[in-house]
């Protein structure tokens, strides 16, 4: 019985100081991210299993012996991670915040008016957005009480290393807090590697914008105030869909739709695509993935087509608003990669860049729900209030000073 509760401990604190100082290297990346992402998303619960183990263990069959004092040191240890990784989730709040007024300006929030009153939702399934079956459908979240002006639509693309994933799975609770805001919100599917071959991904997101640019009215949407969001695979996607309004090579058959966004907020995006930055990490995945399960060609002989997709190289002065999200441990992106794309919008944009790097924060960091996770909703509801603005704002209506609607 000592030994387990020794054992147990030891488990603990093994966990807690990967989420913390995550193992590197490529063959640990998956179980750094999933044992990471756990531990610091779900610190406040572990922490509390933790104390209620140890204390039941202490009150069961008390302090006897070297495993128990042994277990308890560790014990102590793992509590004062989970203690520390607690504090940097609450830390994302005033990091988003930053980031916001950097983007915006110090005074953005005195321009988005006061908060609507929170709605009920509904949600409207499996509606299918172009031919091909389950992996062309998309989910609409929208306020249960209709209402005459037209609201604001965000686009959610979910990620999955571009094989994997579902519209069901990811950007919920971000989905269910702008839809009670008066948003109408849209979640696809799109088809998958090995199956479908890139550029499949991106040219149905695009088919995704095109039925919005038709059909959203009908559910309370106004298709001319469109912005886009993902993670990780979702995230390069929602990137480039951002950065490539019009490219025909991403429309056939439908280059004259306007794909066009007024602003876009990627989550622990994939954003070096064709691995043009030099990095190690990146150039690792280009050939392990991209090249041998997505793509399907050579990066070598077909560098264009990756080049083409690779947000980091896809950058100009045309880029709609951006904020960008990344964790500082993540241990399948980078941060480094989303450091570099901040860097190239700021450069050149004409329109507001955000970037807020996590400390303490992992992969898919808004997957749970969580403190860190709260607080970048929050934030990233602001963002889009202050960027793709009503027609019609309170503080419009009122007189006062409001920006101009962007690009």
């Amino acid at each position: 019985m000592r030994q387990t509760f020794l054992a147990r401990r030891a488990l603990d604190l093994a966990i807690t100081a990967n989420a913390l100082r995550p193992v590197r290297g490529a063959r640990a990346a998956v179980p750094a991210f999933l044992a990471g992402m756990v531990a610091t998303e779900l610190a406040p619960q572990l922490l509390a299993l933790n104390l209620a183990d140890t204390a039941t263990h202490v009150a069961r069959h008390g302090i006897r012996g070297r495993a128990d004092r042994a277990g308890l040191a560790l014990a102590a240890a793992s509590a004062g991670g989970l203690g520390a990784a607690i504090l940097s989730a609450q830390r994302a709040r005033s990091e988003v915040e930053t980031a916001l007024a950097e983007a915006l300006g110090p005074g953005y929030a005195d321009r988005l008016g006061p908060p609507p009153s929170p709605a009920g939702i509904r949600r409207d399934r499996d509606i299918a957005y172009a031919p091909g079956g389950k992996r062309f459908l998309l989910d609409v979240y929208r306020p249960r009480v209709p209402d005459d002006r037209p609201r604001p639509v965000l686009l959610q693309v979910h990620g999955g290393a571009w094989m994997y994933g579902s519209k069901d799975l990811q950007g919920l609770p971000l989905m269910v807090h702008l839809a009670r805001r008066g948003w109408v919100c849209v979640a696809i599917n799109y088809p998958l590697a090995p199956a479908a071959r890139w550029p499949a991904h991106i040219v149905a997101a695009k088919r995704a914008v095109a039925w919005i640019r038709e059909h959203i009215a009908g559910y309370g949407g106004d298709p001319g105030r469109l912005a886009v969001t993902g993670g990780s695979a979702g995230g390069h996607l929602a990137a480039l869909l951002a950065l490539t309004a019009g490219d025909s090579r991403f429309q056939p058959g439908f280059a004259e739709v306007d794909t066009s966004v007024q602003a876009c907020v990627p989550h622990y995006g994939v954003y070096d695509f064709a691995a043009s930055s030099g990095s190690r990490a990146s150039a690792f995945r280009l050939r392990s993935v991209l090249a041998r399960r997505v793509v399907g060609k050579d990066p070598d002989e077909f560098r264009a087509e990756y080049l083409a997709g690779s947000p980091l190289d896809r950058v100009t002065a045309a880029a709609p608003p951006f904020l960008v999200l990344h964790g500082e441990h993540d241990s399948l992106v980078p941060v480094r990669e989303a450091r570099e794309f901040a860097r190239r919008l700021r450069e050149v944009s004409a329109n507001p860049v955000g970037y807020a790097e996590l400390s303490g924060a992992q992969h898919a960091f808004d997957l749970l729900p969580s403190i860190r996770g709260a607080h970048v909703i929050r934030g990233v509801a602001r963002f889009l209030e202050a960027t793709v603005r009503p027609l019609t704002t309170p503080a419009r209506e009122e007189g006062r000073a409001v920006a101009p609607r962007p690009r």
